[in-house]
């Protein structure tokens, strides 16, 4: 692990490792807009979840830049994976931080959608989309932030 963080009583963990072997309530997938499959984490978790998923993947088609759709998780410690298609760096006229905050955001409201309380989440776009990391980092933390900031101010303990 690499650290641990809290906000607003949730914890937040930050590993490094093979996310296919992590067990959760939900897996998030790397995923290209057409759901095919490919190289990285998305190729990673069809390979390891094993055929289930790219079955569900072509029923449902395909997923916008920024947008998210849900699976079974096949042969994945997981229920569910969350395909969610963050932007690839340069291609989207200056909205990539828009496009990745969005996904982000997509990817926890279909977790929470599903009742998920521990999910797992690849860094988005940051492989062979070419996102620089150091700028992903904090639109993906400040993602997570709002959207627990919104649930918990829309649903009070």
């Amino acid at each position: 692990m690499l650290g641990i963080r809290r906000f607003k009583d949730i914890a937040i963990d930050l590993y490094q490792g093979d996310i296919t072997q992590f067990t959760c309530d939900a897996m998030g997938n790397a995923a290209n807009e057409q759901l095919a499959g490919g190289g990285g984490v998305d190729g990673a978790i069809h390979r390891a979840g094993g055929s289930s998923i790219m079955k569900a993947c072509k029923e449902i088609g395909s997923c916008a830049t920024g947008e998210a759709v849900v699976t079974t998780a096949g042969n994945l410690p997981a229920s569910y994976v969350i395909h969610g298609v963050g932007p690839k760096w340069g291609q989207h006229n200056g909205k990539e931080p828009e496009l990745l905050h969005s996904v982000w955001t997509a990817m926890m409201r279909k977790s929470s959608e599903l009742g998920m309380r521990h999910i797992a989440i690849p860094s988005l776009s940051t492989g062979v989309y070419g996102y620089p990391l150091e700028k992903a980092a904090p639109i993906a933390t400040k993602a997570i932030k709002d959207f627990i900031e919104t649930t918990t101010q829309s649903h009070p303990k």
